[in-house]
Order: C-alpha cells, then structure tokens, then sequence
C-alpha cells in the first residue's frame, strides 16, 4: 500500500520529465537530420532514449542490462526480444546503440507522439499494417534489405503485443521468417525482458515504485545452414527460458543459468 501511495506522488514527476523530454528532443531530431544529416540524427535518437530510461529514476527504478557474448559490428543483427511494456524500448536503443538499432513498428505509432513518430519515420526503422500483408511484407523486404546493407540490427517484438502480466504470450514466426530471408548474414540475438511489465501493474496511473527490470541478451545464434524452424524454436526458447513467472511477491530463482561473465559483474 505505502509502494501505491508513493507511486501517486512521483508518477506525475515522471510523466513530466518523459514528457519533457520527448517535446524538447523532437526539434533537436529535425535539426540533426536537416543540418548533419543520418550520423547526426542518430546521435540525438541515442540521448532521447538514455534521457527516457532515466526519467524512470523518479521513480526508483534502474534499468540493468546483461550481455552473455560479445557482439560483432561486422554483421547485421536481429534482435528478437519478449514485450511487456513500452518502457522495453528505450533501454534496447541505448544498450545496443553502437548496433544502429531499427525498429519493426505498427504503423499507427508513426504519427502523433512527439519524437518517436519522428524517429519512426526518419530513422531507417519500418512501419506496418499488421491487417495488411500487402503492405506489411514489401515494406519487410525493404527493410531486411536495408539492414543487410548497411550492417545495422533489427529489432522485432514476434509477440506483436505487450503481456501485461509477465507471462508471454505465442510467439508468431512470420515477421522473423521474412527478416531472415532478407538479412542472410544476420546473427540472431535473443533478449529476455524481466519485470517491465510491473511498472503498470496498477494501471496507467499510478506507476509502480522501485521496479528494476532487466535486459538479458543471451549468446548470439548463427542461422547460417540451419533449418529455419529449428533456429526459431532455439531464439524462442532462449528467450522464454530467461523469463521469470511470479506467483507471489517473493522474487523466484531464475530460471535459465548465468554467465560467469555476468555474475562477475553483479
């Protein structure tokens, strides 16, 4: 009850500074596009997302980020991650930003909300229309191809929407199929997002106080001459199997083993 009534009075002094940020960021996008072009607006993208984890400071929560195997910037990435919440975004800018992170988005998220819609449109990431695959699997290719070329990471939710309880939800093999057939070079990385989805356990308002969720990017796979239905079951059961379920308010002991890398490292 006390975590409730805390989150009543410092939910609104996050909103405020995410806000804040996401009205000051979406000028300086346009600046850094118009006056130095992509290398620029990369660079404002990185910060808009660090300042948007950081707004979450308000409210005691500390995004933590695990990495079991060094990652090559000589190859594209896909990078398949669990969804629980809006706030798994910011954090998968930030930590792989030296990637050039891309996003598979809906398409409704491409107009309307300062800088991310900006970002969306401007930032090399692709929209779809997930009740559209004629428009939804061109605009895929396009988008593998561009990856591919330029050696960036793709990033794809395949549950295609939020679990609100932690629990996920199935995960749909299409969009990674297509991101496959198109990024041939690519290493797929799986992420586990753990207790993201705590922020809103409440709702909407208020947010919940002290929450630390974490990012886990397991060991990358190789799809190279492997079956791809083989290689998509492996991305889907790695990153289940780093999912924490929760019955009761007492913290569950992991489910997958630890590197000893990250154990090292806290």
């Amino acid at each position: 009850m006390l975590q409730k009534l805390a989150g009543y009075v410092l939910t609104p002094l996050h909103l405020l500074a995410f806000g804040l940020t996401l009205v000051i960021f979406h000028p300086i996008q346009w600046i850094c596009l118009k006056a130095g072009g992509y290398e620029w607006h990369k660079k404002s993208v990185d910060y808009l997302n660090f300042f948007l984890m950081q707004s979450l400071l308000l409210l005691g929560t500390r995004c933590r980020f695990r990495q079991e195997a060094p990652l090559p910037t000589d190859r594209p990435l896909i990078i398949v991650a669990n969804h629980q919440s809006l706030y798994d975004i910011p954090p998968i800018f930030w930590f792989f930003r030296r990637h050039h992170v891309k996003f598979v988005s809906k398409i409704e998220l491409g107009r309307g909300i300062p800088s991310i819609s900006f970002n969306l449109r401007h930032g090399g990431n692709v929209l779809i229309d997930r009740k559209n695959p004629r428009q939804a699997l061109p605009a895929l290719k396009k988008f593998g191809q561009y990856i591919e070329q330029n050696r960036y990471a793709a990033v794809i939710f395949p549950e295609g929407t939020r679990s609100r309880n932690g629990i996920p939800k199935r995960f749909s093999p299409n969009g990674l199929k297509t991101l496959l057939k198109y990024i041939p070079s690519a290493l797929i990385v799986p992420v586990t997002v753990n207790h993201s989805w705590k922020l809103t356990r409440y709702g909407k308002f208020p947010m919940a106080v002290g929450v630390q969720p974490t990012w886990t990017a397991h060991a990358p796979i190789d799809p190279k001459g492997r079956d791809v239905e083989e290689v998509l079951a492996e991305t889907e059961q790695r990153i289940k199997a780093g999912i924490f379920i929760e019955k009761t308010d007492t913290t569950p002991t992991p489910q997958y083993p630890h590197s000893k890398a990250e154990d090292a490292r806290g």
